[in-house]
């Protein structure tokens, strides 16, 4: 049984967590890593990972220590890679160095089908120490989307409310423009920049033609996938979305009863159409077919037809929801989730691991609804 990570070690895998998120919205469907070489306690070398087909993060730090790093401590928020993808394994690469030890955030779903990076090297002679409580959780936390598509298959789903005091989205005239104040949209944009797909009802499309871009966001910028539930094909040829989907990929989840007419139409003009059985399409069984293809994590962003959709159905991971401190009132005033509910009290959803800040003028709160996949057998020594 290997030792568990020393103070030391703890406070340079917080660091690693910070550099890990320099590649935040860029390195899917790869997971976000960072590392930190430590030599007699000091920092000699650290790196991350910055999109696919770049060096990873135990590479980058053992780059930047050089010499230093045979006989050092490497600390990385993620299980080293054991397998050959678009670079050479980082397992091979941490031996080469001649690294003594190696402290590990939280292990990877998929080394449990490929070489096992803890096992190699530790067949190697080098001594592994694994992160638990909440240092483990908290490396789990920035892999969130990484993680949930290799457990389940499917994104990682964030819902995104808004509403005032008293649970309205809009006025009864529809008015909802702005609900929250410039802070808590600015963080919407950083959400967006950081996530693969963002998902709208066609209620939504139609009431605000959104462009669903990430704007304003520093650093590096790729703008998600807009995706937009239309059971019938609805959405305007002349509509934000449509009029970019040559730049922006736009993605409609339409059904059987939709007309052909109207999805050859938004297909000609470059907007890819998928369609399934049923009356409406089916939050979980859309999810799984963007997982398929690569799409790790989604902000579901509206509106209340699709929020109650997708967490009737069970596919949202984290709620974030935005209370602005205003209060709208009326009986046709629309509420935050729209159909006829999720049962009695004892059976409807409640969130885990709940947290509030203020942001701006508003208060952001945020739970979840599925708990961060881990990996069975995580403890040390197991």
């Amino acid at each position: 049984m290997s030792s568990r990570p020393t103070p030391v070690e703890l406070e340079a895998l917080t660091h690693a967590r910070r550099l890990a998120l320099n590649g935040r919205g860029r390195v899917s469907p790869n997971p976000l890593v960072g590392a930190v070489v430590l030599r007699d306690g000091e920092t000699v070398g650290e790196g991350w990972h910055e999109g696919p087909g770049e060096a990873h993060a135990e590479v980058m730090a053992l780059a930047d220590a050089g010499d230093r790093a045979r006989g050092a401590t490497v600390v990385c928020t993620l299980e080293p890679c054991s397998h050959f993808g678009r670079t050479p394994p980082c397992t091979d690469a941490l031996r080469a160095a001649g690294v003594a030890r190696v402290v590990i955030g939280c292990l990877d779903p998929l080394e449990r089908t490929r070489g096992q990076g803890v096992s190699i090297l530790r067949q190697s002679g080098v001594d592994v120490a694994l992160a638990v409580g909440d240092d483990e959780a908290a490396c789990r936390e920035i892999n969130a989307a990484f993680l949930t598509a290799a457990v389940r298959r499917r994104p990682h789903v964030m819902l995104k409310l808004a509403t005032s005091l008293d649970g309205k989205i809009a006025t009864a005239d529809g008015e909802s423009r702005w609900i929250t104040g410039p802070d808590s949209r600015a963080l919407v944009h950083r959400w967006r920049a950081d996530v693969d797909a963002v998902v709208v009802g066609i209620g939504t499309a139609l009431a605000d033609d959104p462009q669903l871009t990430a704007r304003n966001v520093d650093g590096p910028l790729r703008q998600p996938m807009r995706v937009v539930f239309d059971s019938h094909a609805r959405l305007p040829l002349d509509s934000g979305l449509v009029r970019t989907a040559g730049e922006i990929p736009v993605t409609v989840f339409t059904t059987e009863a939709a007309d052909k007419a109207r999805i050859d139409a938004l297909a000609d003009r470059g907007v890819r159409v998928l369609r399934e059985r049923g009356d409406r399409p089916h939050p979980l069984e859309a999810m799984r077919l963007l997982g398929a293809e690569g799409v790790q994590s989604v902000l579901v962003e509206g509106g209340a037809v699709l929020a109650a959709a997708f967490v009737g159905a069970g596919a949202v991971d984290l709620v974030n929801w935005f209370v602005a401190p205003i209060l709208i009132g009326g009986a046709d005033a629309p509420g935050a989730l729209a159909g006829p509910g999720f049962g009695p009290l004892a059976d409807v959803p409640r969130l885990q691991d709940v947290e509030s800040e203020r942001v701006g003028e508003d208060i952001l709160v945020s739970g979840r609804l599925t708990a961060i996949p881990g990996v069975l057998g995580s403890e040390e020594g197991t």
